[in-house]
């Protein structure tokens, strides 16, 4: 696999000896597919408490306190902001394979907790403990994969990690599926005396052994070894990763990262400050990208989606297996976006993206602005698009997930990953998930009182945000394609 050179790149050997294609390093790939499975586990231990929900409210007594049963599923995002806040600093400090290490180790730790909860507050506990994993995941693996991968296929490796989420996220919908189906139900009695919800949790053991021991077996992340004074191994691990590069070159380009790394003091949080509202331009460019990557609903539409089917008149098994399609599609479509990120540019993806969303969301709320109440087939209240509003709801929501998995589901992960300067990579990147996970957790607190009063208003906000992702784009999102890691400016 090759591709031109990027025009006015300063490295000499981004176009090779005698001005040669770049080749795509093997190493290269495999390493950031390591990398790339902290999303995975972020993406499945996001997801499996789905699976899990209505057992553990008849096991630990939540069906009449909605409120609580709704912050023991969602107070995992709280603690991935938290582990996103802190990932930056920690992986500047102790090196990225290190935080990696870590990361494994809170999601090994909280599956077994959770697994074993014996209460709702304990449970609580170990999803916080789990989502603190999540938080660091979501930090790590974009900034090491930005920082390893060549200039020239960056965006597509970049890209694993978005692939690697909804690849955990539609494994996390299997697992639980497979689980509750031998054992007759999520609640019934599974292996060892404990009830296959337990083992949902439990189970993800699994990806968390494996991301360690993988972990262990990748390089460390050459601009972190050149922040440390460690010139040589960064030169190595810049050689084997683009094996064209000579000699000469390699050496420029552990300069070149040196300068943009020189300062007398450690990197912290305290490099974001700046002159607009407390913090750099760029930073904050990097914080709308999260929010707005979630404010447009994008997990409501998979938290609803087996509602909207049944409202097109699916029964509620069909339902379920029309969910995981769904999941799929999502799985599919971010194949695209990685064969296409490094030829189409991110700015005109997130452009495209955006209208798309716009689009879709905002049929979606003229749909369910004709909806009338209905009853499902489990008793619950309901609403049911009548006519043709079923269908059109239904190719919609399909389409805004196509629209949404292509551009702002791993573009925004490729950017957060490859804008930011070296000295403030990881702090900026960690501050933006950070960011994207507090947006992330109110948007699915909002939802049900969103509903409560229609879904057109639900919708109908989306779209909004959808048509602002637009504006923002067009007036503050610079195109980063091709352009070495050195070259990014605050």
């Amino acid at each position: 696999m090759t591709t031109d050179s990027p025009a006015g790149s300063s490295d000499p050997a981004a176009s090779g000896a005698g001005g040669a294609r770049p080749t795509t390093s093997a190493k290269a790939i495999l390493i950031s597919i390591v990398a790339a499975v902290g999303g995975f586990l972020f993406g499945f231990d996001s997801s499996v408490i789905n699976g899990a929900v209505d057992a553990l409210n008849s096991n630990f007594n939540l069906t009449n306190s909605p409120l609580l049963s709704g912050f023991a599923v969602a107070c995992a995002l709280l603690g991935s902001a938290v582990g996103a806040w802190f990932a930056g600093p920690a992986a500047d400090r102790y090196g990225r394979i290190r935080v990696m290490l870590i990361a494994a180790a809170l999601f090994a730790i909280s599956s077994v907790g959770a697994g074993l909860a014996f209460a709702v507050w304990d449970l609580i506990i170990w999803r916080i403990l789990a989502g603190v994993g999540i938080g660091i995941a979501s930090v790590i693996a974009p900034a090491y994969i930005a920082e390893i991968a060549p200039a020239h296929i960056r965006g597509r490796l970049a890209s694993l990690q978005q692939m690697a989420i909804v690849l955990g996220i539609f494994i996390a919908l299997l697992s639980d599926a497979l689980l509750a189906g031998v054992a007759g139900g999520a609640a019934n009695t599974f292996w060892l005396g404990l009830e296959a919800w337990r083992w949902m949790f439990i189970v993800g053991i699994i990806p968390s052994v494996i991301y360690a021991v993988l972990a262990l077996r990748i390089p460390e992340s050459p601009r972190y070894l050149v922040a440390r004074g460690d010139l040589s191994r960064a030169g190595e691990v810049l050689q084997s990763v683009e094996p064209g590069r000579t000699a000469t070159a390699t050496k420029t380009k552990v300069d070149e990262i040196a300068e943009t790394l020189r300062r007398e003091d450690k990197p912290s949080l305290r490099d974001l400050r700046g002159p607009q509202l407390g913090l750099k331009p760029i930073v904050w460019v990097g914080i709308l990208l999260s929010v707005f990557q979630q404010f447009v609903g994008i997990n409501v539409i998979f938290y609803y989606s087996t509602t909207l089917w049944q409202a097109v008149g699916f029964s509620e098994s069909d339902s379920f297996t029309a969910s995981v399609i769904n999941g799929l599609i999502n799985v599919l479509s971010t194949i695209v976006a990685i064969l296409i990120v490094d030829k189409v540019g991110r700015r005109p993806m997130l452009i495209g993206g955006s209208i798309g969303m716009t689009i879709t969301l905002g049929i979606m709320a003229v749909a369910f602005s004709q909806s009338i109440p209905a009853v499902s087939q489990s008793g619950k209240s309901t609403v049911a698009l009548p006519g043709i509003w079923g269908p059109v709801a239904l190719v919609a929501a399909n389409l805004f997930v196509v629209s949404f998995a292509i551009t702002w589901g791993p573009v925004v992960w490729v950017l957060l990953g490859e804008m930011f300067p070296n000295y403030l990579r990881a702090a900026a990147l960690a501050v933006a998930a950070a960011a994207q996970w507090i947006a992330n957790f109110l948007i699915t607190v909002t939802f049900q009182a969103l509903a409560s009063v229609g879904l057109t208003l639900a919708y109908g906000l989306y779209t909004f945000f959808a048509l602002l992702s637009l504006i923002f784009v067009l007036r503050a999102v610079k195109e980063t394609k091709g352009k070495e890691l050195e070259e990014m400016v605050a």
